[in-house]
């Protein structure tokens, strides 16, 4: 089974005695939230219509910058998507660019694909479907857009398809973003609204592509994909400009000061997106250990133990808190 981030419960039991709240750095979740409007009582009672399921790709696109809102499929969650694809659209071999998200090669390799996870780009020449996460997760390496419009349409000249995870591609990164390549053939484009809202447990995610993949994605996953409840706070979400500039200047500081408190204590940086940075030190599993008695999880990765990467705090206390504890595992190299 693959580890994800979030586990609090796996830190209260190796550290019974950390003290509460626990502080969670592990999800790379926006940890300003889009604040929850009032919620009718029709959002819970009654099962959502198809105009707003309409309502709600119109609001995705426009956020997105997606031409058409009919090439645009509603989840609960980006994972269910993830998990689907292979069963609609079967493949004899896949291609991932790795070290990347782990679903991803995990539920084709579970339907019987053949995998190749290479660490160069060359590797997504190969395969009937290709995958990138762009920026990637964990090390938030980049592709520009017009990269990958090359790669997809020398793909799609032998049929092949190429699959885009766009769930870090938020605020600062937003310029990466392939959707408006959309319907280029082949080209499928995967957004994770919880993680840039910072409302992960709306779950709610988006595919973007052609029409007929729409169409295969939709039927797989029958008529009420999401909750009514999600469709009115993400259309609220989606909608408004000005949450997402004020956050992205945000994130930008917030980030800034985390990569400043990382560095000043000998925390190699290796890569980062708005929503997290990933650093390297010889000791990060002591680190880790030591973040975790002192009731902070953050992500470490058993594939690479010289890794560590850490979401932004949330608020004073918790950035007092890193540092503190930081402090306590660590000397100031600086």
């Amino acid at each position: 089974m693959i580890r994800h981030g979030g586990d609090l419960s796996r830190l209260r039991r190796r550290f019974p005695d950390a003290p509460e709240p626990l502080i969670d750095l592990s999800t790379g979740i926006n940890p300003f939230s889009y604040p929850v409007p009032a919620i009718p009582d029709t959002a819970y009672t009654r099962l959502p219509e198809r105009a707003q399921i309409r309502q709600l790709k119109e609001a995705a696109a426009k956020a997105y910058g997606a031409r058409d809102p009919e090439t645009i499929a509603v989840a609960a969650g980006t994972q269910l998507i993830i998990s689907t694809l292979p069963r609609i659209l079967p493949a004899a071999q896949v291609s991932v660019l790795a070290p990347t998200y782990g679903e991803h090669a995990a539920v084709w390799s579970a339907a019987g694909a053949a995998v190749l996870e290479g660490a160069g780009p060359d590797v997504l020449h190969s395969g009937s479907v290709a995958i990138l996460c762009n920026p990637n997760n964990p090390d938030g390496r980049r592709l520009e857009a017009a990269a990958i419009e090359t790669l997809q349409t020398q793909r799609a000249r032998r049929g092949g398809r190429l699959i885009v995870d766009e769930a870090f591609a938020e605020f600062g990164d937003a310029h990466l973003s392939a959707v408006s390549l959309v319907p280029l053939p082949g080209l499928i484009v995967l957004r994770s609204f919880g993680k840039a809202y910072g409302l992960a447990g709306l779950r709610l995610g988006f595919l973007i592509g052609e029409r007929a993949v729409v169409e295969r994605v939709e039927q797989a996953l029958g008529p009420w994909p999401v909750s009514g409840v999600a469709i009115h706070i993400s259309c609220m979400a989606l909608n408004d400009a000005a949450w997402r500039q004020a956050t992205a200047g945000r994130l930008t500081t917030a980030g800034a000061r985390l990569a400043s408190l990382l560095a000043g204590y000998g925390l190699e940086s290796v890569g980062y997106t708005s929503l997290f940075r990933l650093v390297r030190h010889q000791k990060a599993p002591a680190v880790a250990d030591a973040l975790g008695r002192a009731g902070i999880l953050v992500r470490d990765f058993p594939d690479r133990p010289d890794w560590l990467r850490f979401g932004l705090p949330a608020d004073e206390d918790a950035w007092t808190r890193l540092d503190g504890a930081l402090a306590a595992a660590l000397k100031k190299s600086r």
